[in-house]
């Protein structure tokens, strides 16, 4: 009976106030509507009221300024030099970071960085510590990391008589060679970074236990700068090869060895040059196989080479093209006597320059698909020829002697144009010419013109000027030039894709012949006006590689797709000064270029040298190119390919350097430069 009461009492209550605030809220309501009718009477008794304005608000942004500049005029001088530093300050910055671009640019195509998209300045030291030796971890701590005595590099070595002593290095602290190390050093600028044991200093504050067993060889107090780099430069510079990768070398046959009637001229000279080479313990031979010989009189009727030479061959070339017939007296293998018949009559087979002069090196690109040859297209005659190869010497690739095919795929045997004909007047370092003015180029040429929709592109360039010109001399080629116009463009991508599409057609053909035999693409080095904007002798040749393009990775990833291995001739040659400057040659820039593209494409790369030698220093040089000294992945050539001299004299009086060339590149003996 409690509880019932007292629930009573707490609702009473709570109505008693719900009618209390009822009653506050209609006196409120009704004041408020007092109010309102009192306003109401007021203005409605007014004859002239007054609007009532919003307040005013505040300017910002340029309605400030301007407000601002208007109510004190001496202050606007002061804001518009502002404004014109931050416009300079704004300048200056996209200045610096275009040399930035350009300068990690370059670094990464020919010093072989591995910088990253969107590299800053910490990246740039880091992969040039790495470069010289050290190692820089994550958070960007580096020391001096000893290498494995197999490691391939140039490390210098102090010799025994270097001024540093041990009564030198008394009372030196590690401390003290931290805090005064940035005075110690002048650095020789003929020193690459492989070569110099540069000296990278930490930060003395940082706690790291790598720092406790610094050397007090660093000290201030102990060490000058003139000791250290006569300590540099009087050790011997050692590049050990010895436990580095090592590279099969073979050597080419000389191309006298069979006549034009496909018979061996001396059988006992080469049976001699064999077992000399054996001696040397060359991993095997390379032999040309030529299209003008075996199939010199007859269509499909092939006369293949003497089991002597055939039975010992490791690799075959397939030679499709032209050999010898300039002055130098060498021996001279045309092209299948029939062909050349057939070329009498229908000289459009042949390449052809801009003046109408024809190339008989090799066969027009035109005719892959034309049927011209007795009835049969350019690729089907290579196909039959490479079919009737593998089915003649079967017993051969079953047992494993043939180990690859090197397929011909234009002047040469290498992938390019005919561009740099000496029998029509080219004399390095002309730029070339292009070779595009067959009938049947020129029809594809005008049906590309039409398919991008301007017609009137389907010619050649008229100002690509001669055979011996520089490439300032030509409206074509010369600085800012009709090469990179629209038309340019047009052209000399037309001209690239052509010789992919040949070299498409043709390993698409190998492959089917010789199944899964290795086959090999041999690439030009076309070194001279790579220094200039337009590459103008690379452009001639095919490669479409000025400097605001990469021409060859189009090439790689046609290759890739048929698995094959890119030989690379190397030029081997030392670029003086005077011709630098004259043809703005660059062989060890386009080198880099070429194979580190190759690689890149995840293709496996040889090597043969484009010119005979016979000193040591040429030796090393394609050791060098051979085995990048600081390629942080070790990459290096499959095997090489040792091209001789014709005269047996030389090759004679070379074999002893050929002997410690061998052993260098199977890693045997260390080499010292």
């Amino acid at each position: 009976r409690r509880k019932v009461t007292l629930e009573d009492k707490r609702g009473h209550s709570e109505s008693e106030k719900r009618e209390s605030h009822s009653r506050t809220g209609s006196q409120g309501n009704a004041a408020d509507m007092d109010t309102n009718n009192h306003t109401t009477h007021h203005l409605n008794q007014d004859p002239h009221p007054h609007p009532v304005h919003p307040q005013p608000r505040r300017p910002r942004g340029f309605a400030a300024a301007a407000i601002a500049a208007v109510a004190s005029p001496d202050g606007s001088k002061g804001r518009k030099e502002r404004e014109k530093e931050k416009e300079r300050t704004k300048l200056r910055e996209r200045h610096r970071r275009a040399i930035t671009s350009r300068m990690l640019a370059g670094l990464r195509q020919y010093g072989n960085f591995p910088l990253p998209a969107r590299a800053d300045m910490n990246d740039v030291l880091a992969a040039l510590a790495r470069q010289a030796g050290w190692s820089v971890d994550a958070d960007g701590t580096t020391y001096r990391a000893s290498p494995p005595p197999s490691q391939i590099g140039a490390y210098p070595v102090r010799s025994a008589e270097s001024p540093l002593s041990a009564s030198s290095l008394k009372n030196c602290s590690t401390k003290a060679a931290l805090d005064r190390q940035p005075s110690v050093l002048g650095i020789d600028e003929s020193l690459s970074p492989a070569s110099l044991d540069s000296v990278v200093v930490p930060d003395p504050d940082a706690k790291c236990d790598k720092y406790i067993s610094s050397s007090p060889i660093n000290s201030a107090d102990c060490l000058e700068a003139d000791q250290l780099m006569q300590g540099v430069q009087t050790g011997e510079l050692v590049n050990n090869l010895s436990g580095s990768p090592y590279i099969p070398v073979y050597v080419m046959l000389a191309t006298g060895v069979v006549n034009n009637f496909c018979q061996l001229i001396d059988p006992e000279g080469v049976r001699q040059e064999l077992s000399l080479l054996k001696s040397l313990h060359v991993d095997g031979i390379i032999v040309d196989c030529w299209w003008g010989i075996v199939e010199s009189w007859t269509p499909q009727k092939y006369e293949w080479m003497p089991s002597e030479v055939s039975s010992i061959i490791l690799k075959v070339a397939m030679a499709f093209h032209e050999y010898g017939g300039n002055d130098s007296g060498v021996v001279l293998v045309s092209l299948p006597q029939w062909v050349l018949e057939i070329g009498k009559d229908n000289q459009d087979i042949f390449f052809t320059d801009r003046e109408g002069r024809r190339n008989t090196e090799c066969l027009s690109w035109g005719i892959d698909k034309e049927r011209v040859l007795k009835g049969r297209t350019g690729i089907e005659v290579y196909f039959d020829f490479m079919r009737s190869f593998r089915a003649e010497f079967d017993d051969l690739f079953a047992e494993g002697l043939i180990a690859a095919v090197e397929i011909g795929l234009g002047a040469s045997g290498e992938l390019k144009y005919p561009s740099f004909s000496e029998r029509n007047g080219w004399r390095y370092p002309g730029i070339g010419e292009f070779q595009c003015y067959d009938k049947y180029s020129q029809q594809n040429l005008l049906k590309a013109a039409k398919l991008r929709g301007h017609s009137f592109w389907g010619r050649g360039p008229d100002n690509a000027g001669h055979y011996n010109c520089r490439p300032h001399e030509t409206g074509f080629f010369c600085e800012r030039g009709d090469y990179d116009s629209y038309y340019g463009r047009f052209f000399l991508h037309w001209y690239a894709q052509s010789l992919i599409d040949h070299t498409d057609n043709i390993l698409s053909l190998a492959a089917l012949a010789f199944e899964e035999t290795r086959i090999i693409v041999k690439i030009p080095t076309v070194y001279w006006w790579y220094k200039s904007r337009s590459h103008a002798a690379e452009l001639t040749a095919g490669y479409c590689n000025p400097a605001n393009q990469d021409g060859y990775s189009p090439v790689f990833e046609a290759l890739k797709k048929h698995s094959v291995t890119v030989k690379f001739v190397c030029s081997g040659l030392q670029i003086s000064c005077q011709e630098n400057n004259e043809a703005l040659a660059d062989p060890e820039g386009l080198s880099w270029q070429v194979l580190n593209s190759a690689w890149d494409q995840g293709l496996a790369v040889a090597g043969q040298n484009a010119f005979p030698c016979f000193d040591r220093e040429g030796f090393m040089r394609i050791v060098d190119t051979a085995k990048p000294r600081n390629d942080p992945d070790r990459r290096h050539f499959s095997f090489f390919a040792f091209q001789q001299t014709p005269n047996l004299v030389q090759r004679t009086l070379s074999f002893s350097e050929l002997d410690y060339f061998i052993k260098c590149m199977h890693g045997e003996i260390p080499a010292e430069l």
